[in-house]
């Protein structure tokens, strides 16, 4: 059972859109999650790491950085607030990730002894980088220090009518999700005191996308349909989150990377 769930923002983004209300938000998080369990720490995400800190362009590419107003700042970053919350970095065991995006893998080498988990489909799309956007997106500097990876399929158990597969014991599940890329997944991990949250990653961008009928500014609806590799994964896999949001709300809190709201509200809340 996980003992305590941390929620991290591990990066502020402020695109250009932000600047009018009705484009877009003004501020983007990378919510990441610090989970407290029996054998260590467990990340979910990362954020920005160190590195792309120091050398933003050179990790994350000049274009990344300027589009979606990336702000570095070291305190942000993951290995930083692990030691902020009194945490030695080295008890962080394990790191599962959603997806090797450049804003949600930069951390990995800030926990260069830790298992990633990922699913086999992501690892060996990132790895080839066989499109210009798969270019554009993954950056192999961050995980140049050869990380330990342990790959995953789904399994065949169910999870609220979705596929899963363990990631790290019963209570931090793989969920794959396809669509924004060909082997993105959500993460669910078990509360505390009872019920889960699922980081559905980028399945999403905007709170509200969660509701019936859904809705989402323009700008964020844009990014997705650029950045997704699965069309019609990625809006069935929406709607399944919409499904179970409304039935299952009350034992499930799904939440994604970017939404600021999402992550304000559950930031000062630890489980």
């Amino acid at each position: 059972m996980s003992q305590r769930i941390h929620h991290l923002s591990c990066a502020t983004m402020c695109p250009g859109a932000g600047r009018l209300p009705a484009l877009g938000p003004s501020r983007l998080v990378a919510h990441c999650l610090l989970v407290e369990g029996q054998d260590g720490l467990t990340l979910v995400d990362t954020g920005f790491g160190t590195a792309d800190v120091a050398d933003p362009a050179g990790r994350l590419g000049r274009l990344f950085v300027m589009s979606v107003g990336a702000r570095m700042d070291l305190a942000l970053t993951a290995v930083a607030q692990v030691r902020a919350l009194g945490y030695d970095p080295s008890d962080v065991r394990d790191i599962v990730v959603t997806h090797l995006d450049g804003d949600h893998a930069g951390g990995l080498g800030d926990f260069p002894w830790a298992r990633v988990h990922v699913h086999a489909d992501e690892l060996a799309t990132a790895r080839a980088r066989s499109r210009m956007l798969d270019k554009t997106r993954y950056s192999a500097k961050q995980w140049a220090h050869n990380p330990t990876w342990v790959e995953h399929r789904a399994g065949g158990d169910r999870w609220f009518g979705f596929e899963s597969v363990r990631a790290v014991g019963d209570d931090v599940l793989l969920v794959p999700l396809r669509g924004h890329t060909l082997g993105h997944s959500a993460v669910a991990v078990r509360r505390p005191g009872g019920g889960w949250f699922l980081h559905a990653g980028d399945g999403y961008y905007f709170t509200d996308e969660k509701l019936t009928p859904p809705s989402c500014p323009p700008a964020l609806r844009a990014m997705q349909v650029l950045m997704e590799m699965d069309r019609g994964s990625r809006l069935a896999n929406q709607h399944r989150l919409r499904e179970l949001h409304a039935a299952h709300g009350d034992q499930v809190t799904v939440i994604c990377a970017h939404d600021a709201g999402e992550f304000d509200a559950l930031a000062a809340v630890t489980d």
